[in-house]
């Protein structure tokens, strides 16, 4: 059997061929040539394909990852989520019960930390209003939320919308002697929701946020909001943090024995601030002398180190990943990604993983990101991720190498067609050279994605308007076959058949649980 490698372009889907598709208008002949020459089919990769709760939630690359690795579909942190809540098994759970005990018996306020959206990626209002509720009917008196404002996977500029709701429920919920508000927020690109400690001073201005309460005052969240906006013009994700005051000061810092929650669902950008919460050694930064927070998440963030140690829903127990099964059967591996996705390809292919299944057979290799506005640098580290796979397909020691190029996703993000067009361009260049080399070398290639978004840039309004689009799309991505045999075209496909694809072209069984593969 040849060996097997796979590219994922991270955020690349298929799009409409519209004004706002920079996969489209970019010039892309090595992709062209590969879908004019090689066989390929559309993948579903949002909604319930990726284990989400319905089909028009997007996909991410956390789930993508997951699904793309375990050749299967698992409920995923929203769906497990609100179906806990639903329930009442999340605030049956022993977390629960000892966070509220602890704001009765002691008189403590609960604090609720998490990105502000029903974006459905990290986070969903919904969450927080059941959160907010079920504290009023348990009788803890005092609330305080802290806000990170999305544009991200929601419309740029619509924060409001989502401040409006949630100060609706608060005053609501503010009778009779309780009083919920909110306390802090900021951007999500601004503070606290760092990732792969690519940058821990976000994190650190977040905790000056969020606990120390230091920042820039403002009588009312609306107030700060349209402040940054005049003054700085900048979109939801990018506004500065911001401290909301009464009679000068602040109304919620969180403060020694207070009960913390973080009710962001996915692990990559809560693991952070998670450490800083709980670490009796944390020493990326000083934390004011607050050391002594009972803090939970709202999921476990990383099953294998423990982060954080309380939570309050069982993440999905994901099984049967297709790297357990190579390397059942002896065959190496090879990850590869600069930074901002080394975790796609490393904690989340192998199934919310931290940790090797097999040390002698997996290696992973991470290139450093450059720490500047991805649309300043769209190329990003994709010439280096290049020369690197090149390197290991060249070694000839892996029987399957698996890469991630974050250019479509990470600079899809800033909103900026013209750097998203560049970013498509540069990566294109580099899939030449990495099919050159497959070809020359004997190696099956493989191309997918794990979701879109430089494929949708824009949106337009009800009105005709058009709107800059950050967050993912819904449309399905590619997978291509370069290097012979043929695939059989299914509507039904998504990340899922990928797995079992990979393993059939290594003559490996798949496992009964897994999707079919895609192979004639």
């Amino acid at each position: 059997m040849k060996p097997v490698v796979l590219v994922i372009l991270d955020g690349v889907g298929i799009g409409k061929h519209d004004a706002g598709d920079a996969v489209f208008h970019a010039n892309t002949p090595n992709l062209d040539r590969l879908l004019a020459t090689c066989p390929h089919v559309q993948l579903k990769a949002h909604g319930t394909a990726v284990g989400l709760p319905s089909d028009g939630d997007m996909g991410n690359s956390e789930v993508g990852h997951n699904t793309l690795g375990c050749g299967q579909v698992f409920p995923q942190g929203a769906r497990l989520v609100s179906e806990s809540i639903q329930s009442g098994a999340l605030f049956d759970s022993a977390t629960w019960k000892a966070l509220s005990e602890n704001c009765r018996l002691y008189q403590k306020p609960l604090h609720l930390l998490g990105l502000l959206s029903d974006g459905n990626v990290h986070s969903h209002i919904d969450h927080l209003f059941a959160l907010l509720r079920r504290a009023r009917q348990e009788g803890i008196r005092q609330v305080r939320c802290h806000i990170l404002l999305d544009g991200r996977d929601v419309p740029a500029t619509s924060a409001l919308e989502y401040v409006n709701a949630l100060e609706t429920v608060l005053q609501q919920l503010s009778t009779d002697g309780f009083d919920y508000a909110i306390a802090s927020g900021g951007g999500r690109m601004q503070i606290t929701m760092d990732r792969y400690e690519a940058d821990w001073e976000m994190v650190h201005r977040g905790w000056q946020t969020h606990v120390l309460a230091q920042g820039r005052l403002f009588d009312s969240t609306r107030q700060a909001i349209e402040t940054a906006r005049a003054e700085l013009g900048c979109i939801d994700q990018d506004l500065p943090p911001f401290v909301i005051a009464r009679d000068g000061q602040p109304v919620g810092p969180i403060c020694n024995g207070d009960s913390v929650i973080l009710f962001n669902f996915r692990g990559d950008r809560a693991l952070e601030i998670s450490r800083a919460f709980e670490q009796p050694d944390f020493s990326q930064f000083d934390r004011g002398g607050v050391t002594q927070v009972l803090y939970a998440g709202i999921l476990q963030y990383d099953g294998d180190l423990k982060i954080p140690s309380r939570y309050l829903v069982e993440p999905p127990a994901i099984t049967e990943t297709l790297t357990e099964l190579l390397c059942q059967h002896g065959i190496r591996q090879y990850a590869l990604s600069e930074t901002q996705k080394y975790g796609h390809v490393t904690y989340f292919w192998n199934g919310n993983r931290g940790a090797k299944f097999d040390e002698t057979l997996e290696v992973w290799e991470e290139i450093p990101s450059d720490q500047v506005p991805f649309d300043q640098k769209p190329a990003m580290k994709c010439r280096e991720i290049t020369q690197k796979l090149i390197g290991a397909m060249q070694s000839g020691q892996y029987s399957f190498l698996r890469c991630n190029f974050p250019n479509g996703d990470m600079v899809g993000h800033t909103g900026n067609l013209e750097a998203v067009i560049a970013s498509m361009e540069a990566l294109d260049t580099c899939l030449g050279q990495i099919v050159e080399s497959a070809g020359q070398l004997g190696y099956t290639l493989l191309i997918t994605a794990d979701h879109g978004n430089a494929d949708q840039m824009y949106d337009t309004q009800k009105d005709g308007s058009v709107r800059v689009r950050t967050a993912h799309s819904l449309n399905p991505v590619p997978f291509i076959l370069c290097g012979g045999g043929a695939l059989r075209q299914d509507a039904a496909f998504g990340l899922a058949n990928v797995a079992p694809t990979i393993a059939a072209l290594l003559g490996i069984p798949a496992p009964k649980s897994w999707h079919e593969s895609m192979l004639v």
